[in-house]
């Protein structure tokens, strides 16, 4: 599963979708995934930082090709 720089999202997948999938993946509750926007101020070329709002919970979700979401939750 890829959500880089926005490919998926071109082709109708919402990245909030996408988000959480990979999220849980990685043990963090998601219970709905409600909004993905990308955070270009965090954001590198190779790294895209998403803000990924959850019904239960909100993430920053930092994720670069090839390698596992970094997850930090947000108060």
């Amino acid at each position: 599963m890829s959500v880089g720089g926005g490919a998926n999202v071109e082709r109708g997948n919402p990245p909030q979708d996408m988000l959480a999938a990979q999220i849980r993946m990685q043990g963090f509750v998601c219970d709905k995934p409600l909004a993905a926007t990308r955070d270009s101020r965090r954001s590198k070329p190779d790294r895209a930082v998403w803000i990924l709002k959850c019904s239960n919970a909100s993430y920053s979700v930092s994720r670069a090709p090839d390698m596992a979401a970094k997850v930090t939750p947000l108060k």
